[in-house]
């Protein structure tokens, strides 16, 4: 009898171990298995990239962008495939931004990845940027730091009423990165020095009205849209461009409504046209508005550091290629990360 109770613990016990070895693997390939992170398929004449971290705002990890980079190099190469499409699931967010705790973590433990994700993220940047095949970015909830350069650079960027966009850097301590030194400046007078230096938020219509979107549609059309995309055969650049015309001449969601910073544009061009954050300060000072001085309390908080390389970087960015910026943003990165 005590045999046979042995036997029968044993048993339970090597049924319990497989049990948890398989949870273990299971765990594991969760875990490893970043495929679940970012969907890459050919659907129709497209490449379709989903960014797939919906907990985490679809946050961009260093797995993501190693698969999101060959697969945009292999679309590029393909004859079958006529445009790519990049979204984000769980209808929160596009992409929040990159993994910041992520790269925090391993400048902890001293590990190399901070290096090897700034490189790698900005190389993907830059393919986006000089991507042969219609790039469309449906920029639909929050869209910041990383998802900005996840979707700035391409050619066609899509924004809805639940589109937020934001480059919140100088209150961490970093820098509008991600290309932002190339976009930001070229945004209409100052506005992109406003953005960058003071983190401001932009809501729907108004990413497209500031020209980081180039099309406005509602959101409850927008599978109908990427189905249309979808649906096209053999498209030119200029029938891609028909179908988003289309979708956005059909959306009225707020288009009476003018531009959020409209009655402030003459400020912000006089106030952060100065070579100094010094000079802006001051300048926002001497004007004394309600918007001047919110702006002021604003800039106040963040660190002063990020300030100063913001400005500099914005104004050397504004006359060099986004390669040249990409290349300069990745050395400054590396001197704000050691």
């Amino acid at each position: 009898v005590a045999r046979r109770e042995v036997w029968r613990l044993m048993a339970r016990f090597s049924t319990f171990r497989r049990t948890n070895i398989i949870l273990q693997h299971l765990r594991m390939s969760k875990h490893t298995d970043a495929a679940g992170d970012v969907l890459l398929e050919r659907k129709g004449c497209a490449g379709v990239i989903t960014l797939n971290r919906p907990k985490f705002l679809n946050a961009l990890n260093l797995d993501m962008i190693r698969q999101i980079y060959p697969q945009l190099k292999r679309w590029e190469q393909d004859p079958e495939t006529f445009l790519i499409i990049i979204k984000g699931t769980g209808g929160k967010a596009f992409c929040a931004g990159g993994d910041v705790r992520a790269i925090a973590e391993a400048r902890k433990t001293k590990q190399k990845m901070p290096q090897d994700f700034f490189r790698e993220e900005y190389m993907l940047n830059s393919a986006i940027g000089s991507c042969q095949k219609p790039y469309v970015a449906l920029i639909h909830g929050i869209t910041m730091g990383g998802g900005v350069g996840l979707s700035v650079h391409g050619q066609f960027r899509v924004a809805t009423e639940k589109s937020l966009f934001a480059m919140p850097e100088t209150a961490i301590g970093l820098f509008p990165d991600v290309g932002g030194g190339y976009f930001l400046p070229r945004l209409q007078g100052k506005l992109g020095y406003f953005l960058a230096l003071t983190g401001f938020r932009l809501k729907g219509r108004d990413v497209y009205r500031a020209g980081i979107a180039t099309h406005f549609v509602d959101s409850e059309k927008l599978s109908m849209l990427e189905e249309d995309l979808l649906a096209l055969k053999s498209p030119s650049k200029e029938n891609i461009a028909d179908v988003l015309e289309s979708y956005h001449t059909e959306s009225k969601i707020d288009k009476d409504k003018s531009f959020v910073l409209e009655e402030h544009m003459d400020k912000i061009n006089s106030c952060f046209s100065a070579n100094t954050m010094e000079q802006i300060i001051e300048n926002l000072r001497q004007d004394g508005s309600s918007f001047a001085l919110e702006q002021l309390k604003v800039i106040n908080k963040m660190s002063p550091t990020s300030l100063k390389i913001t400005l500099r970087q914005l104004m050397e960015g504004s006359s060099k290629t986004l390669q040249e910026v990409l290349t300069m943003e990745y050395r400054l990165s590396q001197a704000c990360m050691f």
